[in-house]
C-alpha cells in the first residue's frame, strides 16, 4: 500500500461474514499443550531407560507434565491418575492441573506419565507417556465425562473399526465370556483373514495362561508383552499396527485412557472390573459401586464426543517409536487424536539438546536436558 494511501475500512453495514469468527473450540487451542507435556515427560525420563529405577523415571515424567500445565490456562481435574498400585510417584486422582484462573475451561484429565514403568526400568519396548482430556460442560452427568472405576484391574477386549462395522451389519458381537476358540473365526471373517493370519496381543502373566493356550491352539499368532497395555489395546484400531485383537486383565485406569483413543479411532473395547480377591470386591461394594458385573464400552467410560488422546514414545511400541538420541539431538514421536473430527496426527519432533529446555515444577523454571 502506498504510504499516502488511506487505510481500508469496512462499511458500517458490512455483513458479519467479513469478520473473523471468535475462537470457540477450546480443544484446538490446548491440544498441543498435551503434546508438549508428553514430549517433555518422555525427554525427561528417557535417561532412566534400562537403569532399574522405575520410581525415579516416573517422578521425572510427572515433574515435566506438572511443569507444562502450571502455565496452561485450564481447570484440569485429574479423574484418572496413577501411582497408587505400587506406591510409585504419580499424579493422583483428585489433583489439579492448569492455572485454574476464573473462567478458564474445565477439563477431565486422565493420564499415565509412564505406561510401562517396568519396561523403562529394564530397557524394554512398550513404554509411553500418555494423557487424555475431555472438556466438561455444565450439563455433564455427575460433573464429569470420564468414569473412574474403583477396581485396580479390569478384563479387557479391544478390537478395531472393521470389527465394529461387521457387528453393526449383523455379525454376532464379541463377548468377554466367549471362548476364544469360537470368537477368533468370526474375528478373522470380519477382517477377511484366516485365523492363522490373526495377531493377538496379551500380557505375559500367569493369569493369562488360559488365553495364551487358546490362542496357540487356534493357530493364530501370539504377541506377548511384559507391561504397558494401553499401546497394545489401541493397536487393533490402527491400520498399520499389525495387531488384530487385544485381550487381557490389566489396569482399570489404563482402560479409560484406551477408551479416549478408541473414541477417536472408531474402534471398541469391552471392559469389566476384575477385583483381585474377595477383600477388594467387598471394599468396592462397600464404597457404593454396584456395577461390578457390568460390561462397559468406550462410550460408557468416556461419555462425551470431546476427547483428546496424546501419547509420546519413550521406548518403541506398536503405537509410536521411542525417543531416538543421536549426538546432541533427540527425536520424539507422538500420536495425537481428537474424537470430534476423528483426526489422528503423527508428530515427529527434532529437539536440539544444546538449546532445548523444559519447565520442571520441582525447580519452578526451565531446565536444560
Amino acid at each position: 500500500m502506498p504510504r499516502d494511501a488511506a487505510p481500508r475500512t469496512l462499511p458500517p453495514d458490512a455483513p458479519l461474514r467479513f469478520f473473523p469468527p471468535l475462537m470457540t473450540d477450546t480443544e484446538r487451542t490446548i491440544e498441543f499443550e498435551f503434546v508438549r507435556a508428553t514430549e517433555n515427560a518422555a525427554l525427561n525420563s528417557v535417561h532412566w531407560l534400562g537403569r532399574g529405577e522405575k520410581e525415579l523415571a516416573d517422578a521425572a515424567a510427572c515433574d515435566a507434565i506438572y511443569g507444562v500445565f502450571d502455565n496452561v490456562n485450564i481447570r484440569g481435574q485429574v479423574v484418572i491418575g496413577e501411582g497408587i498400585k505400587d506406591n510409585a510417584p504419580g499424579i493422583f486422582l483428585g489433583e489439579r492441573l492448569g492455572t485454574w484462573l476464573p473462567g478458564s475451561p474445565l477439563f477431565d484429565i486422565a493420564l499415565d506419565p509412564i505406561d510401562g514403568t517396568s519396561n523403562i526400568a529394564n530397557g524394554l519396548p512398550n513404554a509411553i507417556s500418555v494423557m487424555a482430556g475431555s472438556e466438561v460442560k455444565p450439563d455433564a452427568p455427575g460433573g464429569h465425562n470420564m468414569r473412574n472405576l474403583p477396581s485396580f484391574y479390569a478384563h479387557k477386549l479391544a478390537f478395531g473399526p472393521a470389527v465394529v462395522e461387521a457387528i453393526a451389519q449383523g455379525m454376532q458381537p464379541l463377548s468377554l465370556d466367549e471362548p476364544l476358540e469360537s470368537m477368533l473365526p468370526r474375528l478373522a471373517q470380519a477382517l477377511e483373514k484366516r485365523v492363522q493370519e490373526l495377531v493377538i496381543v496379551t500380557m505375559n502373566r500367569p493369569r493369562h495362561n488360559d488365553f495364551i493356550a487358546a490362542i496357540r491352539k487356534s493357530g493364530a499368532a501370539l504377541r506377548l508383552i511384559t507391561d504397558g497395555d494401553i499401546a497394545a489395546a489401541v493397536a487393533p484400531s490402527l491400520p498399520d499396527s499389525g495387531v488384530d485383537l487385544y485381550i487381557g486383565i490389566g489396569g482399570s485406569p489404563e482402560g479409560v485412557l484406551t477408551a479416549a483413543a478408541l473414541r477417536a479411532l472408531g474402534g471398541e473395547m469391552l471392559l469389566r472390573m476384575a477385583p483381585r480377591d474377595d477383600i477388594e470386591r467387598a471394599e468396592i461394594l462397600d464404597g457404593g459401586e454396584h456395577e461390578l458385573d457390568r460390561v462397559f464400552t468406550s462410550r460408557d467410560l468416556v461419555q462425551s464426543s470431546s476427547a483428546l488422546f496424546c501419547a509420546t514414545g519413550i521406548s518403541d511400541s506398536s503405537l509410536v517409536p521411542g525417543v531416538k538420541l543421536v549426538g546432541h539431538t533427540a527425536i520424539t514421536h507422538t500420536i495425537l487424536m481428537r474424537a470430534k473430527s476423528r483426526t489422528v496426527r503423527y508428530i515427529r519432533a527434532v529437539h536440539d539438546l544444546k538449546q532445548k529446555t523444559i519447565r520442571l515444577r520441582s525447580l519452578s523454571r526451565e531446565q536444560g536436558l
